[in-house]
């Protein structure tokens, strides 16, 4: 009988402690986000503008009198 009470306190704990360590998780990951959402968006903005130049650096501006 100690045995079944037993893992009926480890079945109620793991019903606890599992959502609880998942409500802190996810509390825990949007501080991150909101935190440090500003850095990552002009870092990527900065990256993808350095890439468009590149990008650009390969491309021929066609002149006005061949257009014809």
């Amino acid at each position: 009988m100690y045995i079944l009470a037993g893992s009926s306190a480890f079945a109620a704990l793991i019903w606890w402690v599992v959502p609880v360590a998942g409500l802190i998780g996810g509390i825990g990951y949007v501080i991150w986000v909101s935190k440090f959402k500003r850095k990552f968006e002009s870092e990527t903005s900065r990256s993808v503008g350095q890439f468009q130049r590149f990008q650009d650096s390969f491309r021929e501006a066609a002149p006005e009198d061949e257009k014809n």
